[in-house]
């Protein structure tokens, strides 16, 4: 496995992250395809034999189950002090008030409990999942600043946003001497290349660590549109409401990247992959998938 520096940091992750949205709970969450504990572990555990020591979760992932059964597979397999976990803040965890959202108030209570769910003392890197419109950045960056003074957090990091909004919030930080966002988790594929316009140029000029999500396009880069579909392509609404509107422009892409692939002799994901982290300053977050390999 090989390890580099997330973003302008001493901290080493390897170049793969798993992504852990694919744990959890079916009966929790929107999508009720993902895996139960007993298959999680098996994927957990053989990504640490593998020299995978960054592992990306967040408090809305099945309600909090997919922290769960990342933290006991961490206590269980890995060494709390090579691995590297990273959890989210913003989605809905609750209804009625201050159930979601990035006000203080929020913020201050969800490390709490995603600390609590993932039995550690603290986590690697803190993730805002998305801009909230509703809540002062001021405000936010200030909390997430208390945040890591306090311990609970090494790093803060930001996910899907324009590029204005990402550099809003880093200004409010310099500005005020409160810690900067270190990493950006975008959405970039094959399919979906928009980042490329303002944000991987605007992060590799502040020295940020981008870890694309949806790095596969929710499988959609890895098989021919005629294979046979699975309970994901049938369920996932959200990869739906992602890529669906794009379908004709986007087969083109899926089977000039399917005769690559074969020309090579290798799996259509291994283009796919090189091709983003090909792209400086990315990292890649791999979605745990049932089957994972190397």
């Amino acid at each position: 496995m090989e390890y580099v520096k997330l973003g302008n940091t001493g901290l080493d992750v390897s170049r793969i992250c798993l992504g852990c949205m694919g744990f959890g709970d079916p009966n929790k969450w929107v999508h009720g395809w993902v895996l139960q504990e007993e298959e999680s572990r098996i994927i957990i555990k053989q990504a640490l034999e593998l020299g995978i020591n960054f592992f990306d979760t967040a408090n809305v992932y099945s309600l909090g189950a997919s922290e769960e059964i990342l933290g006991r597979a961490i206590r269980d397999y890995g060494n709390r002090d090579e691995v590297v976990v990273a959890t989210k803040i913003h989605g809905k965890m609750h209804q009625g008030p201050n159930g979601s959202g990035l006000s203080r108030k929020a913020i201050m209570s969800e490390i709490d409990k995603s600390l609590k769910r993932l039995e550690m003392d603290y986590v690697d890197l803190y993730i805002i999942h998305r801009w909230d419109y509703n809540t002062p950045i001021e405000e936010t960056m200030s909390a997430l600043n208390d945040v890591v003074k306090s311990g609970k957090a090494r790093y803060i990091g930001a996910s899907a946003m324009y590029a204005w909004q990402f550099q809003k919030a880093q200004y409010i930080a310099e500005k005020n001497g409160w810690t900067r966002f270190v990493s950006m988790q975008n959405h970039l594929n094959l399919i979906y290349r928009e980042e490329e316009r303002e944000m991987l140029p605007l992060c590799r000029d502040q020295k940020v660590a981008v870890t694309p999500y949806s790095p596969l396009a929710s499988g959609r880069l890895t098989r021919d549109w005629t294979a046979e579909t699975t309970k994901r392509s049938e369920t996932d609404q959200i990869a739906k409401s992602k890529y669906d509107s794009t379908h004709d422009a986007d087969k083109v892409v899926i089977e000039r990247l399917a005769a690559i692939a074969e020309k090579r002799g290798v799996p259509r994901t291994h283009i796919a992959l090189a091709w983003l982290l090909q792209k400086e300053p990315v990292l890649h977050r791999l979605l745990a998938q049932r089957k994972f390999r190397t």
